[in-house]
């Protein structure tokens, strides 16, 4: 886009020194360059505009990972002590059984 935009220029700074003085060709090159200047410029803006949106997104990721690497961890955890115990709740019902059927 830069290159056809100065290319532009380029033309409109040729034409005008061949028709016009040198004062309007030297305004007409300035103009040309700010106009440069401006659209540099924009660029610029929108391109840092995307990286920090891009690395807000990152980090959002990031963290957002991160607590779901936590609430698995977690969850695994009291699956581990759920199974325990219930592992021990049925071993104590088995124990009490068996020792009903020996009092009988």
């Amino acid at each position: 886009m830069r290159k056809g935009l100065l290319a532009a220029i380029s033309v409109l700074t040729l034409a005008g020194t061949a028709a016009c003085s040198e004062k309007a060709a030297e305004s007409l090159e300035n103009a040309g360059s700010a106009i440069g200047d401006d659209v540099n410029n924009a660029v610029d803006r929108a391109g840092e505009k995307i990286d920090n949106g891009l690395d807000r997104a990152g980090s959002a990721l990031d963290e957002g990972s991160d607590r779901l690497g936590t609430a698995a961890d977690n969850a695994s955890r009291d699956a581990e002590r759920e199974a325990r115990d219930a592992r021990n709740d049925v071993g104590s019902a088995m124990e009490r059984a068996g020792n009903d059927l020996k009092t009988d």
